[in-house]
């Protein structure tokens, strides 16, 4: 008794020892973290409350509360941090139907995430792309192939998107039981999917059964399964209410889906309801309104009006500190303010980012979501007795090409061109040309060569004056001339003097026009970089015009134009690049008459990131604001696949692309189609190992692929009736789910439980044999068709998924168990319901009721009824 009366004098003295070492109680760890999170809410005042949610949050340095910038992204790689991983992106991701492999991506991203991170905290660094908060995924459905953003989801499927964003959450937040790695975001919360033009305005009008049904069960998953910490709500309004400040929206998020993590609002979200939606007055209303909806977080300014609003007695402190409660759990969940070794990912090392293995894996990922379109006669795998080999395009040898938007800085990206280089070189023999621009009026950009530019005393380069801060004030530290501007400092400065994430350089000099013509410059559309270019150019101030980051100017041979180059760097991500395009010359003939010396074609087409994304500013033919108004390629990319054609020579076409294409002519006469999506850093080398046969190709399509925009009801209707292959009735360029082999999938022995009670489970097994010649992955699908309901339902729908390898010859069973709420829908009285009846089970290497042309198919399936008897069950 002694002896336990010591000990547990012991444990009390070094308990008190312990909580003496924390100024504050919310520093000791041993705390909960609701007690913590109390504790500090006690001691800071209200405006210091306020501050704290806006996503440029302040020190408090009082409390030991370092500033901190919640924005941060991560939608296939760290992004615009400097140099780390880029994965293909999401859509193209998603064509690998893999749900590990999205987690091991996801996994790998945040290790570099982390990296970044505690290289950050050692320099005290904690600005815009440097934190722990990242908005990713997006899981928005992709609902119509000419939004912009639809490559950033993961497809135009609730399961599919579901699922994958389930592992992408949980590989990016980690499984420690006490820390999160970084904090993952669902966005867009909800019914977003352009258009882009419309999106700070639009009203989204949408059943209660489109949305139940469509447009919010991946956020349920990510919610309710992958616990996901954060959610982005939208810019849109969903029936008349603003999605930063939906009733109905965060009714259910809040209670029916219990979600307990902060709702962080779109950039400058807040500000779009009275200066865009026009449903209050003014930002002070717009704060409140928000703020009390349940909006936590805000990326933008509005939030700053609160302490106005709390003046005037339209919020309230509990209003506050609810918003304050769950920003700083999610804060203390990532370690921030626990001693360092204690939260194991502080460990992570700067080395882990853009690591070899991180290389390998994207190489992995890029294989896996590879999809064969098309393969007459067995073209592909190519020969590697082939001579030489034409690889012709402008995606052929373009890196941005690769990557998609929201990406990272790759180290050492590899095109097309440079894959199959790689590959056959120097037995074969690899030739090529560009052949055409991507689009009319969009060239191929590259950095001014030092020949061009001369500084004001005539020495070749430009004068560089450096500033030791991100404004270019005072007297710059050092001065020196540079051959060009084409740099990345990544995460580091131009010079060890300079401040990390907080410097500036000017350049000037002139460029000296090498022919008359029309030169293109890349038009940046962030405020870090400007360029001035001043004629006549003759060096003197009379008649003299300038132009501020003109994308085109005429310049003429021979003469020189003054121009002045700004960079401000006030965060990490540091890279400077000057590109132009000179004045455009035949390109098609050169081209075709390359494809005739060759003994085969690889003929890289498609889009970039220059043409589809988010609220751009482009508008040619096609292509609007981000958005499409048709499917095809440019017509520059038609000209040139027909010239190509017509030469007679085999042709393989690789599409680099995010959203669908409407590739009609391709698919009519060229025998070989890989799709290869937005692929990543490795993309050129995983395409050449599909080429040649060094991988089996086995993506699907993650979204329909059209005939025709013709096939399509109006973008803005938000009705799923004609939409995806859930509801579209008329016959596909390619289906949902469809990809090719080198090898043949056959399925047998399926077993399905004969009948279940309503709310009961649904056990379904199935035998899957590779009969082809190749070993092989097989993505084995499983649809489920309503047969009869009280409300429409879709014509089938995806409620399983695996991946699986196979050698030639093997078997293997493939085990599904369908939940209650797979087979639930919403009846008339907008109630989630499990009505009884029979429904319809097809697995197979694809949807069914598309084996009418057996070249078109590698693989088949199987199907098979159950009756769910007893009554009709409500369930949540």
């Amino acid at each position: 008794m002694k002896r336990l009366f010591l000990l547990t004098v012991l444990c009390i003295f070094l308990g008190l020892l312990a909580k003496s070492q924390y100024i504050f109680p919310y520093q000791n760890p041993e705390l909960s973290t609701n007690e913590r999170v109390q504790d500090l809410l006690s001691h800071m005042s209200i405006e210091e409350k306020i501050d704290q949610l806006l996503y440029t949050s302040p020190a408090i340095e009082r409390l030991g509360i370092p500033q901190y910038n919640w924005w941060n992204e991560c939608l296939h790689g760290v992004a615009r941090a400097g140099i780390a991983t880029v994965f293909p992106q999401s859509l193209t991701l998603a064509s690998s139907w893999n749900k590990q492999l999205v987690h091991e991506v996801a996994d790998a991203i945040s290790d570099e995430a982390r990296a970044k991170y505690n290289e950050y905290q050692k320099h005290d660094s904690r600005n815009i792309y440097q934190g722990l908060t990242f908005w990713s995924p997006n899981i928005n459905i992709s609902r119509d192939p000419r939004w912009g953003r639809g490559h950033e989801t993961y497809g135009e499927d609730p399961y599919l998107t579901g699922q994958l964003g389930k592992s992408f959450v949980q590989g990016l937040q980690g499984d420690d039981p006490n820390y999160l790695k970084v904090v993952a975001t669902a966005k867009h919360f909800a019914v977003h999917s352009g258009p882009e033009r419309l999106r700070h305005e639009f009203d989204v009008q949408v059943s209660e059964r489109d949305l139940q049904e469509t447009y919010l069960p991946a956020f349920r998953t990510l919610v309710v399964d992958a616990k996901v910490a954060s959610v982005m709500c939208a810019y849109n309004r969903v029936d008349g209410e603003v999605a930063c400040a939906s009733h109905k929206l965060y009714d259910i998020l809040r209670n029916q889906w219990k979600f307990e993590g902060y709702m962080v609002s779109d950039c400058w979200a807040i500000s779009d309801f009275w200066q865009f939606h026009k449903i209050v007055p003014d930002e002070i209303t717009a704060a409140t309104l928000a703020l009390k909806a349940g909006c936590d977080l805000e990326c933008g300014v509005a939030f700053a009006s609160l302490k106005e609003a709390y003046t005037l007695g339209l919020v309230t402190e509990a209003d506050i500190d609810q918003a304050v409660t769950r920003v700083f759990k999610a804060r203390f969940k990532l370690g921030m303010f626990d001693p360092e070794e204690r939260v194991p990912y502080n460990k992570i090392p700067f080395s882990v980012n853009n690591h070899p293995a991180h290389d390998h894996l994207a190489r992995k990922a890029a294989q896996q979501s590879i999809i064969l379109l098309k393969n007459d006669n067995q073209l592909l795998p190519l020969s590697r007795d082939l001579k030489t080999i034409a690889v012709i395009g402008p995606n052929a040898n373009d890196p941005q090409s690769l990557w998609g938007n929201y990406n990272g800085i790759p180290d050492n990206p590899i095109t097309v061109l440079e894959g199959v280089k790689n590959k056959v070189e120097p037995r074969i023999g690899v030739l090529y040309a560009q052949g055409c621009n991507l689009a009319e009026g969009i060239p191929a950009l590259v950095p001014v060569p030092s020949a061009y530019l001369m500084t004001s005393s005539g020495q070749q380069g430009l004068a560089g004056e450096y500033f030791n801060n991100s404004n270019l004030e005072g007297e710059p530290l050092f001065k020196q001339v540079d051959d060009n501007i084409d740099f990345n400092w990544d995460m580091g400065t131009p010079d060890p003097r300079l401040n990390t994430g907080n410097f500036s350089i000017r350049w000037s000099g002139f460029i000296l026009a090498p022919e008359s013509g029309k030169y293109h410059f890349y038009k940046r559309e962030t405020s870090f970089m400007k360029y001035t270019i001043s004629t006549p150019g003759n060096g003197t101030t009379e008649s003299e015009e300038s132009m501020e980051n003109p994308e085109e100017i005429e310049f003429q041979a021979g003469k020189k134009y003054k121009i002045e180059v700004e960079y401000k760097n006030d965060y990490g991500n540091a890279m400077a690049r000057l590109l132009w395009a000179m004045p455009e010359h035949d390109l098609l003939s050169p081209a075709v008459k390359l494809a005739n010396t060759a003994d085969l074609v690889v003929l890289v087409l498609g889009l970039n990131e220059r043409l589809e994304g988010e609220e751009m500013h482009i508008q040619i033919e096609g292509f609007s604001r981000g958005d499409r108004t048709t499917l095809d390629l440019p017509k520059t990319q038609l000209e040139l696949m027909k010239g190509i054609v017509e030469t007679g020579k085999p042709v393989v076409l690789v599409l680099i692309n995010g959203s669908a294409l409407s590739i009609n002519y391709a698919a009519e006469n060229i025998p070989a189609i890989l799709l290869a999506g937005y692929p990543g850093q490795q993309g050129g080398n995983a395409i050449a190992d599909v080429l040649f046969g060094d991988f089996n190709p086995a993506g699907r399509l993650p979204v329909t692929w059209y005939k025709s925009v013709d096939q399509l009801p109006p973008f803005a209707d938000y009705a799923m009736k004609g939409r995806t292959y859930r509801y579209f009735e008329q016959e596909p360029l390619y289906p949902f789910g469809f990809g090719l082999s080198y090898t043949r999938f056959e399925y047998s022995n399926l077993q399905v439980t004969d009948e279940i009670q309503t709310g009961g489970l649904v056990n379904i097994a199935v035998d899957v044999t590779n009969a082809g010649s190749h070993d092989g992955d097989e993505v084995v699908q499983l649809y489920l068709t309503d047969e009869k309901a009280s409300t429409p339902r879709p014509i089938r729908q995806l409620e399983g998924f695996e991946r699986i390898y196979l050698k030639q010859g093997e078997t293997k069973t493939v085990h599904f168990t369908l939940a209650a709420r797979q087979l639930s829908m919403i009846n008339k009285k907008a109630n989630r319901v499990i009505e009884p009846g029979w429904f319809t089970v097809s697995v197979g290497g694809q949807q069914p009721g598309f084996l009418t042309n057996p070249k078109n198919t590698t693989t088949s399936y199987v199907m098979g009824r159950f009756l769910v008897k007893g009554p009709t069950l409500n369930i949540d």
